[in-house]
């Protein structure tokens, strides 16, 4: 069976064409198949739309996280209660075409041993330049910083049973889903995909929200930059070992200067230097801080046609 992992938040016009589409096309190819839908706390008639569609097909399954956890928590939420022998996660705005959905369950279907389906972007739609330009550097950064080839990457994966099982088993709290179901291992094929129209609404990924996540994930998944410090603190001794020598010469020849605006272009550049790294440093404490907490990834408040005895995880 595929468990197919829609995370919505504020999805009410396209969920119920997500459902659709992506349940005809799965019936017309007699895949054996179920749909979770995680609610990550909307704010319109998401849950109402997903408890209608519930009621009118039992392969269709919903689940109603308390509040907003993020997009990270819903996908593990989805995961965590999937049953199938692979499971597919896809957004429900359709940008993910579900035809792409069918050829990476062939290729899992009819491949000897391949764990992991990506979908990677051939094209990414109509995006402002600008923000293709960070993209772009976000996963150049993630590149070099995780040792990956996250080039174009996207949460649009099929993972077999012992890849969803080995990710589940990963105990982390703040999660990055595009880059620990890569780190996994296993036997990787790669499809590609053209990003389609968002067919309604607007996403939840801005300007401010798409930068809190770049940082989030890079900082999450890899300390790379906390070598950063240690980069500053060597360029910051080179500078003063430079005008140290220069000081000490022009001290014993004679040619000494009062030098103030040195020492005020040393102040700023070492106190900007030093409030850099404390703020990095400081933001690595507090993600420690939060996963030493223990707490669960997300709390569930509701489960449509999940057996009774199936009652999920909360983690």
């Amino acid at each position: 069976m595929l468990s197919v992992i829609i995370p919505a938040h504020n999805e009410q016009d396209n969920a119920p064409a997500c459902a659709s589409a992506v349940s005809r096309l799965l019936d017309s190819y007699n895949i054996d198949y179920e749909l979770i839908f995680v609610d990550d706390g909307s704010e319109d008639r998401t849950w109402l739309r997903l408890t209608q569609l519930a009621r009118s097909d039992e392969r269709i399954k919903a689940i109603s996280l308390s509040r907003n956890f993020g997009k990270e928590s819903a996908i593990f939420a989805g995961l965590e209660n999937a049953s199938g022998d692979a499971c597919v996660v896809m957004d429900c705005d359709l940008q993910h075409p579900p035809e792409t959905l069918i050829e990476m369950y062939k290729i899992w279907k009819n491949s000897d041993g391949v764990d992991i389906v990506e979908a990677k972007k051939r094209s990414r739609g109509k995006e402002k330049t600008i923000y293709r330009f960070f993209a772009n550097l976000f996963y150049k950064i993630m590149n070099k910083v995780s040792g990956l080839d996250m080039s174009d990457a996207s949460d649009f994966k099929l993972l077999d049973r012992r890849a969803v099982d080995a990710l589940l088993r990963m105990p982390e709290r703040l999660t990055f889903f595009r880059a620990m179901s890569s780190w996994v291992g296993f036997n990787t094929e790669t499809v590609y995909f053209d990003v389609a129209e968002r067919r309604s609404g607007k996403s939840d990924f801005g300007a401010e929200a798409s930068v809190k996540y770049a940082i989030s994930s890079i900082t999450s998944f890899t300390s790379a930059p906390m070598q950063i410090v240690t980069v500053l603190g060597a360029i910051t001794f080179l500078i003063a070992m430079i005008f140290g020598a220069n000081t000490l010469y022009n001290k014993l020849s004679g040619n000494s200067a009062e030098g103030f605006p040195t020492v005020i272009l040393l102040q700023l550049i070492t106190s900007s230097i030093i409030m850099m790294s404390l703020g990095l440093i400081g933001y690595y404490l507090a993600k420690i801080y939060e996963e030493i907490k223990q707490r669960p990834r997300y709390v569930i408040s509701e489960k449509l046609n999940f057996d009774e005895k199936d009652n999920g995880k909360e983690r």
